[in-house]
């Protein structure tokens, strides 16, 4: 005989700031009703709000020191000085990359994080470790966080020996689902538009049938003229929804008008962006480039490493940043960042919209809070939180 199906209930919860009501999870699915004969766990909400859980989409968990001892920063001017430091400092941390990585991404399915895309080094200075330390935690997270884990060329592909080497050992290795890249016409530039660079990673995603996500920090044309060469190589090999760069500093500071062209080439091409909210000069204008079809996803980008003390991988938190860089002041622009955090990188890395509807994901948190501007702002506790049905964490601590 067929074992009877088995519901959740989450009684008394408010979905986005609703008069209560119950939520019913099957087989990793809200549904409209228990279906017959269903074995029923219950979970009391307690009149708790209800919000769909977030994605991170672009952090680097490799190079995390969270829950190490404390790491004291020198000044650095520049990618290389950074990249220095990146180095000293994950030789002085005694805690392998496999177990920080661990902690870190626990934490943040604690907080709310249902998805990921994390980026891990790739140099002579490492070899394959970071990729290798990731994946090992993305296993051992498998059913509470879903990874996709990019091969990042931090150190430059151009400027660094050996780099495009671990790079393709690292395409085939069957642990990544992207292929990265850094700034091909400023700091990995070949006297170019970074060519070299662009053709190697591009061949390599190609070959292996991988995405792309391409660090591109530097402002101006030198930013924009890489921009428009990815776009044009993503159209060429029909790389339509599997190219994102992150950052785009160039695009944040682009004029009206400027700023829709780019936005309809990159919509053309089918080419995504990420922000990671760093200030009010570098956020990208989302919804503007959302309303001219590019998808755009929010990260919590580098949590405690060389680069910087702060980060916690927390994506409200992350939306709260976002709100305070825009200046968000009304309702509707305080939810907008919160759906950037949501929808934004649910459509980036594929996956369904969690909208607390029948027939949608059963991945939710419930917190504190009257609705959701509010939840932004305060960035309450996430008391429970659920994925698939399943609750995966209370009280900001994996269960």
């Amino acid at each position: 005989m067929t074992p009877p199906p088995t519901a959740t209930l989450f009684h008394d919860v408010r979905p986005f700031g609703a008069p209560p009501r119950d939520l019913i999870a099957v087989d990793g699915e809200l549904v409209a009703e228990i279906p017959r004969g269903a074995v029923v766990e219950r979970v009391d909400g307690a009149g708790r709000l209800a919000l769909p859980t977030l994605v991170d989409a672009h952090v680097h968990p490799d190079k995390t020191s969270w829950g190490e001892p404390w790491h004291s920063r020198r000044p650095a001017h520049g990618i290389a000085e950074y990249v220095a430091g990146d180095v000293e400092l994950a030789r002085a941390l005694p805690t392998p990359v496999a177990e920080r990585a661990l902690r870190l991404m626990s934490h943040a399915a604690a907080q709310g994080t249902r998805a990921m895309r994390a980026h891990a080094d790739v140099a002579p200075a490492y070899g394959l470790s970071g990729i290798e330390g990731v994946a090992e935690a993305a296993r051992k997270l498998a059913g509470i966080v879903d990874v996709e884990l990019v091969a990042f060329p931090q150190h430059g592909v151009v400027r660094t020996p050996g780099v495009a080497e671990l790079l393709a050992e690292a395409a085939a290795s069957g642990l990544v689902t992207h292929i990265g890249g850094i700034d091909p016409a400023g700091f990995d530039a070949d006297g170019g538009h970074g060519g070299d660079q662009l053709g190697t990673v591009f061949g390599l995603a190609e070959k292996h049938g991988l995405g792309l996500d391409i660090h591109l920090h530097d402002r101006g044309e030198q930013g924009l003229a890489p921009l428009r060469d990815i776009a044009a190589r993503t159209r060429a090999l029909g790389l339509r929804g599997r190219v994102n760069v992150g950052h785009a500093f160039a695009v944040a500071s682009l004029p009206d008008r400027a700023l829709d062209e780019t936005a309809d080439l990159l919509a053309e091409s089918g080419v995504s962006l990420t922000t990671v909210a760093l200030s009010p000069a570098t956020i990208l204008p989302f919804r503007r480039l959302a309303e001219r079809g590019v998808p755009v996803g929010l990260g919590s980008d580098g949590v405690r490493d060389s680069w910087s003390p702060f980060g916690d991988a927390d994506m409200l938190r992350r939306a709260w940043l976002a709100a305070w860089a825009l200046e968000a002041r009304l309702d509707e622009e305080l939810e907008a960042c919160f759906r950037l955090a949501a929808d934004g990188g649910a459509e980036l890395l594929g996956l369904p919209r969690s909208d607390l509807r029948p027939g949608s994901p059963a991945d939710f948190m419930l917190v504190d809070g009257e609705c959701l501007p509010q939840a932004v702002v305060d960035v309450p506790r996430r008391d429970l939180v659920v994925r698939a049905g399943r609750v995966v964490a209370r009280d900001g601590h994996l269960v």
